[in-house]
């Protein structure tokens, strides 16, 4: 599935972190969020503020590694001043990644897929990330605050979920497994399917020391010789992004085909996202 391009990425990102904000101040700062019930609203725009500073210094002064934690910001003591935090670090995000290069080598986490050690990563990423939080904000605001998700973001959401939060290749330290079954997804709205393998991914991380022995999920091409999927999942490019990001139910979704393909495809998709 085509990508969209960094400028486009770049307008959702301040599209996207101005409606965070903005649901927000018609929230209570004690409101919980549904989807991180730990979280209030005051929590949630402290959270977007320091995602979007932490990925700000990370651009500003790539390739070099994560900032210190000596120079995060102090959370402010004020709702107003939450908001006056939240807007410069979202600027400075925007300003950053409008002034790289998506090629340019960058810092992430993300060893395991291809561009995960460039800008471009970032530029992804945080498109989504607002994208998220922005629904997360509308929903602590109350339900006649949602609004719908736009639907050539919400499909390459699905397609982030699947090829870096919950899949991708394995590092070296790791290993997957193929599992028997594949997954087609079919994103209704903008006329497009992807494919997905359930996997195992099987490995031990010599830097931290722990085990990560579990499901996974790759993404893969369309059999060129018209093998049949196992099974299928259907819906909008926002039900499935909602539903993924555990931001909604998968009442929405259709499902036919192998139980047991789906069961794999659940597995991988079951830990929680913030």
């Amino acid at each position: 599935m085509p990508r969209p391009d960094a400028t486009t990425y770049l307008t959702a990102i301040s599209r996207e972190s101005a409606r965070f904000a903005a649901a927000l101040r018609e929230a209570d700062p004690a409101a919980r969020v549904p989807a991180c019930p730990d979280w209030d609203a005051a929590d949630l725009l402290w959270h977007l503020t320091e995602v979007q500073w932490f990925w700000s210094e990370v651009v500003t002064h790539r390739p070099a590694g994560p900032p210190d934690d000596d120079r995060r910001p102090t959370r402010a003591d004020s709702w107003a001043g939450l908001h006056d935090q939240h807007a410069t670090h979202a600027d400075a995000l925007v300003r950053a990644l409008g002034a790289a290069d998506p090629e340019e080598p960058a810092w992430s986490w993300a060893g395991h897929v291809p561009d995960g050690q460039t800008v471009g990563f970032t530029f992804r990423r945080q498109a989504h990330e607002a994208l998220v939080h922005r629904l997360d904000a509308e929903q602590t605001a109350g339900p006649a605050h949602v609004t719908p998700l736009d639907p050539t973001l919400a499909a390459d959401g699905v397609a982030e979920l699947l090829e870096v939060m919950y899949g991708g290749d394995a590092p070296a330290w790791g290993r997957i497994e193929p599992g028997p079954h594949l997954v087609r997804v079919d994103l209704t709205d903008v006329g497009t399917s992807l494919w997905a393998r359930p996997c195992t991914f099987l490995g031990t991380d010599p830097e931290s020391g722990r085990t990560h022995d579990g499901p996974h999920v790759l993404v893969v091409e369309a059999p060129g010789d018209g093998t049949a999927p196992s099974a299928v999942v259907s819906g909008t490019a926002e039900q499935v992004d909602v539903a993924w990001w555990k931001r909604g139910g998968t009442e929405a979704l259709a499902a036919d085909g192998d139980p047991q393909a789906h069961a794999a495809l659940r597995a991988a998709l079951d830990p929680p996202l913030d």
